[in-house]
């Protein structure tokens, strides 16, 4: 293959977008994606001798040099966090990828633009030693303010963030059939981030909380609702559960337990994934099982993660004190 150097960037941006999109990523990744592309993108084609931008339309290719490039990433960076401009290297490293598997350029310069270090995000789980218990009990109890309490429902929402760890856009893409296994191996099968699919073993408890849920669902919509092909979390209405609907959901859970002044800001849904893997840290699991159970990428691609058994992943699993309090929750 050779490479292409009048192929204009403009198209060869909508062509990668449109690759991405096969993977289904969210409409907000997909529009970070185009956001970044395109700032850099402008940022070379207005960096000519005469000072006027060039249309992306008519930027070639062939101009997207490694000095091109370090010119271009230092106006953007200038004006933004590291973190910003990290996530736009990394989208830049991936376009360029792209363009090379399909033979539009001969390589990547990339390698040739420094990026700045990132710190790693500090974990925010739900603070005080027995809050998840205390939001759990709240929630299991039908709230007689609410026109259409679901508890059932509400409950198994919170036991898969705080006991599987789930984010929200793993929630929704839950199907009913997610949850498998035979008795005392149960799992939940999980499209995760990136398309990486992963197994989070869950406890009894959980297992009976999603089990109410699913009858409460049946005697709601009846027993076609719960089709093995079927959305796993649905809105009082019987429809899929959606983004702002879910997190919707759990602000309420947050105010009928009382414990908003303990959620930390910023992480409102992502608190209760935190505690997940905070509580799992404390009781005794090691760093891969973690990694592992939660689906976390690595810094480096390819760094690849110590192996362990499905005993030990389910052992780490088990450890998560939170499973103990189903068995106290009224009704279940």
């Amino acid at each position: 293959m050779h490479d292409k150097p009048d192929e204009t960037v403009g198209a060869l941006i909508e062509e990668f977008l449109t690759a991405r999109a096969t993977r289904k990523p969210s409409p907000h990744t997909l529009a970070a994606y185009r956001r970044d592309l395109n700032a850099v993108a402008a940022l070379v084609a207005a960096d000519g001798d005469d000072r006027t931008p060039l249309p992306l339309g008519r930027l070639p290719v062939g101009a997207l040099s490694a000095r091109v490039m370090r010119a271009a990433f230092a106006r953007f960076a200038a004006p933004r966090a590291a973190a910003s401009v990290h996530r736009a290297w990394s989208t830049w490293n991936s376009f360029f990828t792209f363009l090379v598997a399909e033979g539009v350029v001969p390589g990547n310069p990339m390698p040739a633009v420094g990026r700045p270090r990132t710190p790693l995000p500090r974990p925010k789980p739900l603070r005080g030693e027995d809050t998840p218990e205390e939001l759990l009990a709240a929630v299991a109890r039908a709230d007689g303010r609410q026109r259409d309490p679901w508890p059932e429902r509400d409950l198994a929402v919170l036991a898969l963030a705080l006991c599987a760890g789930l984010r929200l856009s793993e929630l929704l893409a839950l199907r009913v059939s997610s949850v498998a296994g035979r008795d005392g191996e149960r799992r939940v099968d999980v499209a995760g981030k990136g398309g990486r699919p992963r197994t989070v073993p869950i406890e009894v408890g959980v297992d009976r909380v999603l089990a109410g849920y699913l009858e409460s669902r049946r005697v709601r919509f009846g027993g076609r609702s719960v089709r093995p092909d079927g959305p796993l979390l649905v809105d009082r209405a019987g429809e899929p559960l959606r983004r702002g609907g879910l997190q919707y959901l759990v602000e309420s859970c947050y105010r009928r337990a009382g414990i908003g002044d303990r959620v930390p800001r910023g992480a409102r849904l992502h608190a209760l994934r935190h505690t997940f893997a905070t509580r799992l840290a404390e009781d005794g699991a090691g760093a891969a099982e973690i990694m592992r159970l939660l689906g976390h990428a690595s810094l480096a691609s390819s760094q690849t993660y110590i192996e362990v058994t499905a005993g030990q992943q389910r052992a780490a699993a088990a450890a998560n004190r939170t499973n103990r309090v189903f068995f106290g929750l009224p009704g279940f």
